[in-house]
């Protein structure tokens, strides 16, 4: 197949000052396939991508029982699709979609955060080991303007890859998507993919259908339990009514580890201590100018917030370009709408000390109003941010906002508690009262996301991973320490017991959401 073919004209046909309306696509033909891997090594010589990482690879599944079997291949990387997840979550826009339709990236803005790996529903995004920034397939783009086609398609040799132009009729992808039943990976997410697939197997594009090796053994490789991957395939009946069984496949990683359980829960405490007082106070259980109110609770969530802050920054590939959040923001990523409303009530929290240090009752009395919905929203942006993670299906819950609502609360009011028999023993019995309250409403509101229904495979597989898989230590070890606290006889050893539980049950839920492969 020739580039005129495939729709490139010239070495402006990929630009925004072509003429014509340009919106690239591939197609790849498993009736053609051999599974050859000639494609994911040209990618790795023209893009010079390092050991250890893909652009593209060719999953293997054996399909059938012998002597009815045969082996089914899928080419497998970014899906160039019209509604990127990637480029709504990144939040210095280091992945872009250009006018022609390619989803690019650009690593001297990168900062490392992996927001566009937990958005991309198919694993197609890594970060590249030698250069510490976001990398995926971008069709070969610096081939594309000077009107070549992508390596991948030049090497094939049955030219079971290849790269069109939708928008021109003549070109041999928009014949063949025009004309003839193709598929494309996981159109329920509504990213509207520009890779087609023709011929392929429903064993290959669901990456649950085949089932994973027993021991762990691939084709010319295993896959084992080191710390930074986590295995594909699942255990149990395989999503489909085949027998069909991974031969060959790439390690899943999940893209946020430890770090992100653990700023889930500071930041639960830095939103949730103002958050508690300043509930008390207004419910006139706790005195305005006690030394709950006026110090205890700015000087917890100011701490925490920093420690937040800290976290998120060490979480980051590219942490001195953490400004970048700042300096050219990207709004439709929450990962900039919660860096600016955390920012926002790092401020108010600053003014209330402002207002303790100088008896200024009415600078706090002031600071109630935006400190409030800033608490809240510093608690809840999470559940958006997950959101923008449209692969992780056990996430994508309405009531999760709700949910972090609740924990912040109850982990506001349990430090809170620690600390009340030193500064304000009178606050006990309304601080109690809180506690179990928002206690008994995270057991319940655990309790509901254990015994629904999950609407899809990928969110009962997760579901399955937190509750009786790797993560399940964590997941019972938590609801065990926060049922303790409940019937603990010492005030300060139910708080303590609380907050433990509390970051085991957020450490299962965070994890245990990435664990399902998505290739």
């Amino acid at each position: 197949m020739n580039a005129q073919d495939s729709g490139i004209r010239g070495p402006a046909s990929g630009t925004a000052g072509a003429a014509a309306p340009v919106r690239w696509a591939k197609l790849v033909d498993h009736a053609r396939c051999i599974g050859c891997h000639a494609c994911s090594t040209a990618c790795k010589s023209e893009n010079q991508v390092p050991l250890s990482v893909n652009r593209t690879y060719v999953k293997y599944v054996d399909v059938g029982v012998f002597p009815q079997a045969r082996r089914a291949f899928q080419v497998t990387r970014c899906n160039q699709c019209a509604r990127p997840p990637c480029v709504f979550a990144c939040p210095t826009a280091a992945m872009y979609q250009r006018p022609d339709g390619i989803v690019d990236f650009d690593k001297s803005v990168c900062i490392g955060c992996k927001a566009c790996i937990a958005a991309c529903p198919y694993d197609a995004i890594f970060i590249n080991p030698v250069d510490h920034s976001a990398e995926k397939c971008n069709f070969c783009a610096h081939r594309i303007e000077i009107g070549l086609e992508p390596a991948c398609v030049v090497v094939c040799p049955t030219e079971a890859i290849a790269v069109g132009n939708l928008a021109d009729t003549e070109s041999r992808v928009a014949r063949v998507v025009g004309r003839e039943p193709v598929t494309v990976r996981r159109p329920e997410k509504d990213t509207q993919p520009k890779l087609f697939y023709r011929g392929a197997h429903h064993a290959t594009l669901d990456p649950l259908a085949a089932r994973r090796p027993e021991g762990g053994l691939f084709l010319w490789s295993e896959q084992g339990d080191l710390p930074h991957q986590v295995r594909s395939g699942h255990p149990g009946p395989a999503n489909g009514a085949e027998d069909a069984v991974l031969a060959y496949d790439v390690p899943h990683r999940a893209p946020w580890d430890w770090r992100v359980s653990l700023y889930t829960w500071t930041k639960s405490i830095a939103s949730g201590a103002y958050l508690a007082a300043l509930l008390l106070v207004l419910l006139g259980a706790l005195p305005a100018e006690g030394a709950l109110w006026q110090w205890a609770a700015p000087v917890v969530a100011e701490a925490f917030l920093g420690a937040t802050g800290l976290i998120l920054i060490a979480d980051l590939e590219h942490r001195a370009r953490f400004p970048l959040i700042f300096t050219r923001p990207q709004w439709r990523s929450w990962l900039v709408r919660g860096g600016v409303a955390i920012t926002a009530y790092g401020l108010v929290l600053a003014a209330h000390l402002v207002g303790s240090l100088t008896r200024d009752y009415a600078l706090q009395r002031a600071m109630m109003w935006p400190g409030g919905p800033l608490a809240v929203l510093s608690a809840i942006y999470t559940a958006y941010l997950f959101a923008q993670s449209k692969g992780r299906d056990l996430w994508q819950n309405p009531l999760l906002p709700v949910q972090l609502l609740v924990q912040a609360v109850l982990a506001g009011a349990a430090v809170l508690l620690v600390v009340a028999p030193w500064l304000e023993a009178d606050a006990l019995p309304a601080l109690v009262r809180l506690t179990t309250g928002a206690l008994v409403v995270q057991l319940v509101l655990v309790a509901a996301e254990m015994t629904l229904a999950h609407p899809t495979a990928h969110a009962r597989l997760a579901a399955r991973e937190m509750v009786a898989g790797r993560y399940a230590a964590f997941f019972w070890g938590g609801l065990a320490l926060m049922a303790g606290a409940l019937v603990a006889a010492w005030i300060s050893a139910a708080a303590v017991l609380a907050l433990a539980g509390l970051l085991a049950y957020e450490h299962a839920y965070v994890q245990a959401g990435q664990s399902v492969p998505l290739a």
